[in-house]
């Protein structure tokens, strides 16, 4: 145990050094071996997570209706259970969510998860089970906890309190029998005793529905306390960031909070954030870990503080499959990858089986694997946000790494955007229009045109080969749009 007195000068938290740090990452270190042997066996990993999943289902309306058995071989697994949509599903959910069980899962459902809906729902709603919380979505929490602190022995993580901000977070009684709310509500509520004890803003802040309030009463009560770590979205962090500094009346989060090391975030691409957040805080020492969670599930961690790439968490109630996007049909795929079949740089659709009852469960997202040894992923886009209207396959994530780079080329921030395909007509070539709000212009457009297109052609050798000679696409369309118009 570190025994030595501790002391930020300048800082106006004046503590002796206590045990609490020390005592929470000795607990967190036991999980090491555990993360080790998911790297280390992953294939073995995820046979038995897939064992333990057909041993549940089979005992479920559902899993009985699509014959799956115990002892079952994934392979029959895979001919007998179709791949499946929100949708697909929702005559099940809709019967669990009025109190009948079995039908999904083996063991008793009554939260659910409400997330932005689809084409034909405003909401979706997210079975959550005791598993998909203490194996799924607290374990990997923890474990990314372990990761961190056993990269960074001079940690003081648990000696201040994490401000974590989450969405509208109202806990909704359904029926007497079911409830739903945001995942972060949902979290919130099952959180063990000590995270909820080192967390701030207060439960009854957190559950605050309206944003403006919410943001204002936060503020009220984190500018009077010792904050070591944010988690959360960086665009609504980033918001809440800002208004800390102005009702204090400084320029860097340093100055009120020295000992501030941490920022978990997710939800969103970080990179169109990087700049404002190196902005408010410049100092050396903050650290930040990306994550890759949904309501449907916790799926990976950024293992490594100091270097890109999101472990893929194989030993958590979940069992991993995977559409090449060049095949990809919806629930009309006809075939998925196990991991043992993924290539390295390729764009895949994630579909997932989980102890929280969905059954080879198209995510949405499209991720790539960076590395096979352990097997690491980033998120390339959506399986519905990419341009491919002339064969150029433009995934989201080439348009937020090009949007960055022609920031940094042009002293541009860019608060927003869209873009789409525009059309060949009158024997012009096509092109893509770029509709961007900037909050600080570059400038030229043009020279942010130029530096964008140049981004996108080193990014996707599709894109720079149908922009040869401007033969099938010309030079990107800037249209320059007054501040928040998507808002």
């Amino acid at each position: 145990m570190k025994n030595v007195p501790f002391l930020i000068k300048g800082s106006p938290y004046t503590m002796a050094f206590s045990p609490l740090t020390d005592l929470i990452v000795w607990r967190l270190k036991g999980r090491l071996p555990r993360i080790q042997r998911m790297m280390d066996a992953p294939l073995q990993v995820q046979q038995e997570q897939f064992r333990l999943l057909v041993q549940r289902g089979s005992q479920t309306e559902y899993g009985q209706r699509h014959r799956m058995d115990a002892h079952m071989s994934i392979e029959a697994f895979q001919e007998r259970l179709p791949i499946v949509n929100y949708e697909s599903l929702t005559p099940w959910i809709e019967r669990t969510m009025k109190g009948e069980q079995g039908l999904l899962w083996d063991g008793p459902i009554s939260w659910f998860a409400k997330s932005s809906g689809t084409t034909n729902a405003k909401s979706k709603f997210i079975p959550v089970s005791r598993e998909s919380l203490d194996d799924n979505h607290l374990a990997v929490g923890r474990d990314l906890l372990a990761l961190y602190t056993s990269q960074r022995e001079d940690s003081m993580l648990f000696d201040g309190l994490s401000l974590r901000l989450g969405g509208s977070t109202k806990i909704n009684d359904l029926n007497g029998v079911s409830y739903f709310g945001d995942l972060s509500a949902i979290m919130i509520e099952n959180l063990p005793f000590w995270a909820e004890w080192r967390s701030t803003p207060s439960h009854e802040v957190a559950l605050l529905e309206e944003w403006e309030e919410k943001i204002e009463r936060i503020v009220a009560q984190v500018v009077k306390q010792n904050v070591t770590s944010l988690f959360g979205v960086p665009s609504w962090m980033l918001v809440l960031m800002r208004r800390v500094l102005e009702a204090k009346g400084v320029q860097h989060l340093s100055e009120l909070w020295p000992n501030l090391e941490l920022f978990v975030h997710g939800g969103v691409s970080y990179t169109p954030y990087r700049q404002p957040f190196d902005e408010i805080f410049p100092q050396k020492g903050f650290s930040r870990v990306e994550t890759y969670n949904a309501s449907e599930g916790f799926f990976a961690v950024q293992d490594r503080i100091d270097a890109p790439g999101l472990l893929l968490m194989l030993d958590h109630g979940i069992f991993y499959e995977f559409i090449p996007l060049a095949d990809f049909q919806g629930r009309s795929s006809n075939h998925a990858l196990t991991l043992d079949q993924v290539e390295l740089h390729v764009d895949y659709a994630m579909v997932i089986t989980t102890v929280g009852g969905l059954w080879r469960y198209i995510v949405g997202d499209t991720v790539r694997f960076i590395s096979l040894n352990p097997f690491r992923i980033e998120i390339s886009g959506r399986t519905r946000l990419y341009i491919n209207a002339f064969g150029e396959e433009l995934m989201m994530d080439n348009a937020e790494r090009a949007m960055d780079a022609a920031c940094q080329s042009t002293g541009a921030y860019v608060a927003d955007y869209t873009a789409a395909p525009w059309y060949m007509e009158g024997g012009q070539s096509g092109a893509h229009q770029w509709l961007i709000a900037f909050e600080h212009p570059p400038g030229s457009l043009e020279a942010f045109g130029l530096a964008l297109d140049a981004a996108l052609q080193d990014l996707n050798s599709d894109y720079q080969a149908k922009r040869h000679k401007d033969l099938i696409l010309g030079p990107p369309r800037i249209v320059a749009l007054p501040a928040a118009p998507f808002h």
